[in-house]
């Protein structure tokens, strides 16, 4: 089995972070390119704006929310995660808007990805009621094979 393309979703957490370094591992080995995906979700509710989000504590809104918001997280994936990946990686930044694992969905599947990398669990506590487990909805619907990297796999 090859992958030319390895695709990881992130939220900034630590689980994926562990994502991140076992999708650069084997983007490394498979010399595939290596995407790296982080969808801004919807707003749920105003009223419900105190739960984790690590995306949302260093980023800055305005009137022209879509266009600054997409840059600023896209900066934010490129500062956070080049140290995790291995020299000699072809990478792609990619921010999407919407429903998570609906973009995420689309995503691996307009792009051909033949491997996708998840953290085991993002978002905790109110997130987590919110959101639902991202990680379980594209393990059962993605059209491409699937890794679940658990904090416990941390490559050394």
């Amino acid at each position: 089995m090859t992958f030319k393309t390895i695709a990881c979703c992130t939220d900034f957490s630590k689980n994926s972070d562990v994502a991140a370094a076992t999708a650069g591992i084997l983007a490394k080995k498979f010399d595939a390119v290596l995407e790296m995906i982080h969808v801004v979700p919807p707003p749920v509710n105003p009223v419900v704006t105190d739960f984790d989000n690590p995306v949302f504590s260093s980023v800055t809104f305005d009137d022209s929310v879509d266009t600054t918001l997409i840059r600023q997280v896209e900066e934010k994936l490129q500062k956070h995660y080049a140290s995790m990946i291995p020299g000699g990686v072809t990478v792609r930044y990619v921010v999407l808007d919407g429903h998570v694992s609906s973009e995420i969905l689309n995503h691996l599947e307009e792009s051909g990805s033949d491997l996708v990398v998840l953290g085991s669990y993002g978002l905790s506590g109110m997130g987590l009621v919110i959101f639902g487990s991202i990680a379980k909805r594209v393990a059962h619907k993605a059209t491409c094979s699937v890794m679940i990297a658990r904090p416990g796999d941390a490559p050394s």
